[in-house]
């Protein structure tokens, strides 16, 4: 979420240019490279309680009531709606802290599919998140934050956020293939595929922590940056 974030912080951030664009694809690994590790939550198997990876050696337990729709063949996560309310439901997806999610300086994917509309908008939508930005921890996060649906990830070291936003609107009732890429230099988003934005983060950033993988929100009290709409196919791969 931008609004709260400590005024002393120091932020960088790119959200167009065509160099960026260009050096961030060219620091791309090669397609043959297999990641180190990589997990993926499809949400098919919801039934059993918890959300298990695919390979079921991460599972994710919802902290509050969580529904899924069908989507094709399969199901996809429904979050609550957008409620700015008190007494609002809250309500997200959390790990057991594992250290090996942890990059460190390692290239990494994350990302998810979201479908939103601009009802769904607002300040504060963590889609998928390990870390917090602020208290002098260390953080990875794919958002759709503000009232324009615009994706967008963060890197955060203890003193310096990185942000890189895509310049267009998710929140249009379709699914969006969303993914942030560690690469290199380069902090870079894509959408449906197409690198939109990037942002150069020094290489000795290391991102380690002790909190658990999140998805929907950072915490389930009434200031979570609660993600509102629907999620399939959350992903993360660690070089």
């Amino acid at each position: 979420m931008l609004r709260n974030m400590h005024t002393t912080r120091r932020w960088v951030v790119v959200l167009f240019g065509v160099a960026s664009l260009l050096l961030a694809a060219s620091a791309r690994p090669s397609p043959s490279r297999e990641p180190t590790l990589s997990l993926r939550y499809t949400f098919d198997g919801w039934w059993v309680g918890s959300v298990a990876d695919v390979d079921g050696r991460y599972p994710l337990h919802p902290r509050g009531m969580l529904a899924y729709t069908p989507r094709g063949d399969g199901w996809a996560a429904r979050f609550p709606p957008r409620c700015e309310a008190a007494g609002c439901p809250r309500v997200i997806l959390e790990g057991l802290p594992a250290p090996e999610l942890n990059p460190g300086t390692r290239g990494m994917r994350f990302g998810a599919s979201v479908l939103m509309t601009p009802a769904d908008t607002g300040d504060g939508a963590n889609v998928v998140q390990k870390g917090f930005s602020t208290g002098g921890v260390t953080q990875f996060k794919l958002q759709v934050d503000g009232r324009e649906g615009q994706p967008s990830c963060v890197v955060a070291s203890k003193t310096t956020i990185y942000l890189t936003i895509a310049p267009m609107t998710v929140a249009d009732g379709r699914w969006h293939a969303l993914a942030c890429s560690r690469s290199g230099r380069w902090l870079s988003i894509s959408v449906d595929g197409v690198t939109r934005a990037a942002v150069a983060v020094p290489l000795n950033v290391s991102i380690v922590n002790s909190e658990p993988l999140r998805i929907g929100g950072k915490n389930i009290s009434a200031d979570n940056d609660q993600y509102a709409g629907m999620l399939d196919d959350v992903f993360l791969a660690i070089d």
